[in-house]
């Protein structure tokens, strides 16, 4: 049980301070060029040394990593949730990972188009390819958003299947006695 605790503390504050970092970069170039593209900076910033891993996967897998531990040290609370709630909370958790993976998909795909597009032309920039979606004013980078959503999709998958194993193992329990 200490190592889920220890590594959600790990990861949390991995989190947190990659979005700190993030956030001071982009007001900071926000400041000086009136410009903004949403995850960016965590795109372009590799970590600990060049030519290693961006600070978007380490929040990526931060992210996955929370989440499990969370689940694994407040698991036995699932018990006392009433059946409607977790009812409830099972088409959430639903609705958000079709969501999430709809998302993934589309980003996914969308970058794959650009990188190609832009490979036909003899550039090869793939960590700088950004879409003005949802807002013109603020666009997306596309590896930011695609990484993001696949954790979005991996966790509430995840959470969807343990609520319906808690579902299951107590109506079980019920139809047994």
């Amino acid at each position: 049980m200490n190592v889920f605790i220890i590594t959600f503390y790990l990861s949390a504050t991995v989190m947190l301070l990659i979005c700190l970092f993030g956030l001071y970069i982009s007001v900071v170039e926000y400041l000086k060029t009136g410009r903004i593209v949403i995850g960016e900076v965590l795109v372009n910033t590799e970590f600990p040394l060049h030519s290693h891993a961006k600070l978007v996967t380490y929040l990526m897998i931060a992210s996955v990593l929370s989440w499990f531990c969370v689940t694994k040290f407040t698991g036995d609370k699932m018990k006392n949730i009433p059946q409607s709630i977790k009812s409830a909370l099972q088409l959430i958790m639903l609705a958000i990972a079709v969501i999430a993976i709809y998302e993934f998909t589309y980003n996914f795909f969308l970058w794959n188009s650009f990188a190609t597009a832009n490979l036909v032309k003899g550039v090869y920039k793939l960590d700088s390819i950004s879409i003005p979606y949802p807002n013109p004013k603020t666009p997306w980078n596309l590896i930011f958003a695609t990484q993001m959503t696949l954790s979005a999709f991996l966790i509430s998958a995840h959470g969807f299947y343990l609520i319906s194993k808690s579902k299951i193992r107590t109506t079980y329990k019920y139809n047994r006695n």
